[in-house]
């Protein structure tokens, strides 16, 4: 029997990874060396999930956590490279930092509104962002990631109805220490990092990291013949720990991050028909055949991300009586300016004929600013009682502002020109209900018209403000040795605010393509209040394993559809989302394997969600209360210490996230509404498997380290909308295989790392940012080597 090509590639990736982990397995078979006291035991995992230092299998919370040796040995530059090894994660991509997404088990939303906020919350050392995308530019000196899924309300409060995903980076030293780190990839890409870190006094250590990085891009624009698609980032973190004594220590936290990337350009893998002539023309019939080699645009106008984020927090730790207090104040402050390529070709805009026989122009040009201040109070009772507590306050207010412009050719389809000229007659000369002869004489007076190289713009100015204020109670009762019940609540205040204002920058006011000439002056606000809550039971099965299961309560604030081209119709807020869940686990940890599971269901009600519509010639999304939807499945994740020598840690995820009701918005006489599709940015099947065994010589070490992810197909489309009715969201299945070949000297004070990425060769896509023919193609969806010097002193 012959095999498909797609088929054929498939297995021929799968026997690649096989042959791979046998080779590392034969390896160890081989070379195994004699056992040595202390060896072969797998490294005890600690976590905060909970808000308090525990042990990975003692924590009745479905986690996966990625170490520092882990993230090291990934050598991503971000989380969109790291969320490969989490199976119930997945990333959206969008053309800048603030319009991408994480989801986690199927739920994240995924806006465009300056007054919504995620589902997925992400908090860097005790600090909630207001925005995932501020974690989003660059990943460096961290100690652990931590993914908390399903719903984290009780603990975590805000934006935590989907999950969360918990970053901490590395504390000061106690002794002197520094590194150097020096990463070079293929297509001029590199990585510089150093810190320093060890004691300055007695009571007082203090760290910094200073890292610069900078890549030319892997797209080549034929319009310009530049690459593009690349960055240029710098940054700094600075920590100071402090023993204050009267066991109070006090971390200062400090850090600036900057980056200009020129990234991320919209690929035509599908026909667009906007510039046929053109030598960035993908290979498709346009029937469902994306052209994945693509690797050309063709852009008069680049798009990039203009980054800056800038934090600063304080936590402070001390004892009062037996009862720990814990208060982390902190700042952010983050800009960011979008420039963004809208029409996707080099000719729009440049001769006079009317749209849309004729390409159109269209131009954007975003910035915005958020400013986030927050403060957390927490007290903990002492461990080992038959009560153990958590009692917190937080508060927490962010403001942003952004202005928002967009230069797009004139648009006259529905007789929008006339109506332009007829307002500015009366508004101008005060003639009221001009005639059509006067309006066309005027016209012809003034020589105007409305064409493809008529440029017009509108600006709209937009400014937000997110309170929140909560308190909160976790715990755990110790029925007996073996037995304990979880309980937990969080009382939440929330409220939104917003204003947008928008005005022509045309003499006439003229309408562009997504540009509406209407003048707006909006303003509105709304609050609401909620409970929600944790119960479960823990049970210790024997002395190294136990099972859990738990109820909780998920929360998401209400918001507003604020956005360019928002309307009268956008105003009304957008209510709570609100979810039930409901997990089943299981934890098992022994002298060299760990093993976790999890099966889980969550109903959601009140999904906050985008819905696509065809607004003046352009596709926009609005944000809606879409409805209720569902996810469910089962999750594992192990690690094994095979051998003294080999360790091999793997996840998989099956999920199944599907709408269960999906109310179309009134504004939109096409949606259907497609109950029981697929929510998207949800893989039904994503696993990955990791292998690292390391050679002990006499005078280095050699260090082997193998990965295979597998993504199932994903749909990436609207929530109201399914694969059938959207064949160009549906996004093919992949896998990937990296590699590394790591020499080890002087007790690792000298490493060399030879690096192989996508061993295959397998190109990928990972968005669909819709027209039936735009999508995302990552770096890493190409074959790519590199090396990397470090240097511990």
């Amino acid at each position: 029997m012959l095999l498909k090509p797609s088929t054929l590639h498939s297995s021929i990736t799968r026997a690649l990874a096989i042959g791979t982990c046998m080779t590392i397995g034969f390896a160890a078979s081989a070379q195994e060396a004699e056992p040595t006291e202390g060896k072969g035991l797998v490294e005890k995992i600690t976590v905060t999930s909970q808000k308090r230092v525990e042990s990975l299998n003692e924590v009745p919370v479905a986690v996966s956590v990625l170490r520092e040796d882990q993230i090291n040995s990934a050598f991503a530059s971000n989380i969109e490279g790291l969320q490969a090894l989490v199976p119930s994660v997945s990333f959206r991509k969008g053309n800048t930092t603030r319009n991408s997404a994480i989801t986690i088990r199927g739920i994240g939303t995924i806006s465009f509104s300056v007054a919504a906020e995620p589902s997925v919350s992400t908090v860097v050392d005790g600090v909630v962002l207001g925005r995932s995308g501020q974690a989003f530019v660059d990943l460096y000196d961290l100690e652990r990631i931590e993914v908390l899924r399903g719903p984290q309300g009780t603990l975590f409060g805000k934006n935590a109805s989907a999950g969360v995903v918990n970053i901490t980076t590395k504390r000061p030293s106690d002794e002197f220490e520094g590194t150097a780190e020096v990463s070079l990839f293929q297509d001029n890409e590199y990585r510089l990092k150093t810190s320093v870190s060890g004691a300055l006094n007695d009571n007082v250590s203090g760290s910094l990291t200073v890292l610069k990085s900078q890549f030319d891009g892997y797209i080549k624009n034929v319009y310009n013949n530049e690459m593009t698609n690349g960055y240029d980032k710098e940054g700094m973190r600075a920590m100071l720990d402090i023993e204050a004594g009267n066991d109070t220590d006090v971390l200062f936290i400090f850090e600036n991050m900057q980056s200009n990337d020129n990234c991320c350009a919209d690929l035509e893998l599908s026909p667009s028909g906007r510039h046929p002539d053109s030598a960035a023309l993908p290979d498709s019939t346009g029937t469902g055949d994306l052209d994945l080699d693509q690797r050309l645009i063709d852009h008069d106008f680049e798009t990039r991300t203009i980054d800056e984020t800038t934090g600063f927090s304080v936590q402070v730790d001390t004892m009062f009586g037996d009862h720990q207090f814990t208060s982390i104040t902190a700042y952010r402050d983050w800009d960011n300016t979008e420039y963004r390529e809208g029409d996707f070709t080099s000719t729009a805009g440049t001769r006079p004929f009317p749209v849309f026989d004729e390409p159109f122009q269209l131009h954007d040009v975003g910035a915005q600013n958020w400013k986030q201040t927050s403060q957390e109070f927490r007290i903990a009772s002492p461990l080992g009682n038959a009560l153990d507590y958590q009692l917190g306050a937080f508060w927490w207010t962010q403001k942003s502002e952004r202005n928002f412009t967009r230069d797009a050719s004139c648009q006259d389809n529905a007789g929008q020109f006339s109506s332009a000229i007829s307002s500015y007659l009366t508004d101008t000369f005060g003639i009221e209900d001009p005639t059509d002869d006067q309006i066309n004489q005027y016209i012809a007076d003034e020589s105007l018209s409305c064409n493809s190289n008529d440029i017009v713009s509108a600006t709209a100015y937009m400014e937000t403000q997110f309170d929140n204020w909560a308190l909160f109670a976790d715990g755990k009762y110790h029925v007996n040795d073996d037995l304990r019940l979880l309980f937990g609540i969080r009382y939440t205040d929330d409220e939104v605010s917003y204003s947008h204002i928008r005005s022509s920058n045309d003499q006439y006011s003229r309408t562009g393509v997504g540009v509406r000439s209407a003048e707006t002056d909006f303003s509105g606000s709304t609050s609401e209040t909620n409970v929600s809550g944790k119960l479960g039971l823990q049970y210790d099965l024997t002395d190294n394993s136990m099972t859990y299961f738990t109820y909780s309560q998920g929360y998401k604030g209400p918001a507003f559809n604020v956005f360019y081209n928002m309307s009268e119709t956008d105003t009304l807020p957008i209510g709570e989302e609100t979810s039930d869940a409901y997990e089943l686990g299981y934890k098992y940890a022994g002298r060299d394997f760990i093993f976790n599971a999890a099966i889980f269901r969550t109903d959601i009600d009140g999904f906050q969600a985008n819905n696509s519509e065809l607004l003046d010639g352009v596709t926009i999304t609005r944000l809606t209360n879409a409805g209720s939807v569902t996810t469910q499945g089962v999750e594992f994740d192990f690690m094994w210490q095979a051998t003294d020598n080999l360790s091999i840690t793997g996840g998989l995820s099956k999920v199944d996230a599907e709408v269960d009701e999906f109310l179309c918005p009134v504004t939109d006489t096409e949606c259907t509404g497609s109950s029981g599709a697929d929510l998207p940015f949800s893989p039904d099947l994503k696993y990955s498997v990791t292998g690292e065994y390391i050679w002990e010589l006499e005078n280095m070490n050699i260090i082997l380290n193998g990965s295979y992810v597998y993504t199932d197909e994903i749909f990436a489309g609207a929530p109201g909308s399914s694969a059938e009715e959207d064949i160009a969201a549906l996004l093919p299945d992949y896998a990937l295989l990296n590699a590394s070949l790591a020499f080890s000297f002087q007790d690792d004070d000298y490493r060399i790392s030879l690096i192989g990425k996508n061993l295959t060769d397998e190109s990928y896509v990972t968005t669909y940012s819709g027209d039936n023919f735009r999508y995302q193609i990552p770096r890493d969806a190409d074959r790519y080597f590199g090396v990397q010097l470090r240097a511990k002193f």
